[in-house]
């Protein structure tokens, strides 16, 4: 059994990860939820809800679980400090849990690594301004934004309450003939149950926030043998 530690902002669609646990074989997912302050999609108050006190807070109790690595399950409150404060914030996670850590948007460059796609559209549920911060780093990690919408979505409670045909709708709206794939970078939006309908409706790989944020997880905990096709490309089967 892999165990897969996530401090996770808030109650919202932390959902997917039962349902990624129910898809690969020994993997367990525990969650310890973090404080998140107002909910609204602000730079500030996004900023707040990674602060190193929120998630300090959970450690103790991730470190119980037996959790061999931990991710901060949001990407919003880790990219928006920039390339280097998001590194600053894993390192420190790293020495409280005292395990190999990692955040939502570092899982998505080395996600695309692993898929091979260099040149990405951005489906983002956020403002225009975060989405914009949110392609400037992975600008910064030499990935090429070719496209990106931003559905101006003013809180995670208002993401979370998305269908399945609003994030399709919102995939197909983003993607561009000139992406490898496509991105969709929130925790708090409801995206494991659709993957496969999502990659077949574009044609290529589609990474999303609570897919990105387990296979980041098991990365660090080099179990590198989980596979479900019903999780996309990142996944897959590899021969």
């Amino acid at each position: 059994m892999t165990t897969v530690g996530l401090l996770y902002p808030g109650h919202h669609a932390e959902d997917d990860y039962p349902r990624i646990e129910t898809l690969l074989t020994g993997v367990n997912v525990p969650i310890v939820h973090t404080g998140t302050g107002e909910d609204a999609r602000r730079v500030d108050a996004l900023l707040e809800s990674g602060s190193a006190g929120r998630l300090a807070a959970g450690m103790e109790q991730l470190r119980l679980s037996g959790a061999e690595s931990v991710v901060w399950a949001s990407t919003s409150g880790s990219f928006l400090y920039g390339w280097e404060g998001a590194q600053e914030q894993i390192r420190a996670l790293a020495v409280s849990a005292g395990l190999p850590a990692s955040s939502t948007s570092f899982g998505f460059v080395h996600a695309l690594r692993e898929v091979g796609a260099a040149r990405v559209a951005v489906a983002a549920t956020y403002p225009e301004d975060v989405t914009d911060l949110f392609a400037g780093f992975l600008k910064a990690a030499g990935v090429e934004v070719v496209a990106s919408r931003a559905a101006g979505v003013a809180t995670a409670a208002e993401a979370a309450a998305w269908g399945p045909e609003r994030v399709l709708e919102l995939v197909r709206a983003a993607d561009r003939p000139g992406a490898e794939a496509v991105l969709v970078p929130d925790t708090a939006l409801h995206t494991v149950g659709c993957l496969p309908e999502l990659e077949a409706a574009v044609g290529k790989p589609v990474l999303t926030a609570n897919q990105v944020t387990v296979w980041e997880g098991l990365r660090l905990a080099e179990r590198r043998g989980a596979w479900s096709a019903d999780l996309g490309t990142l996944f897959a089967r590899k021969e």
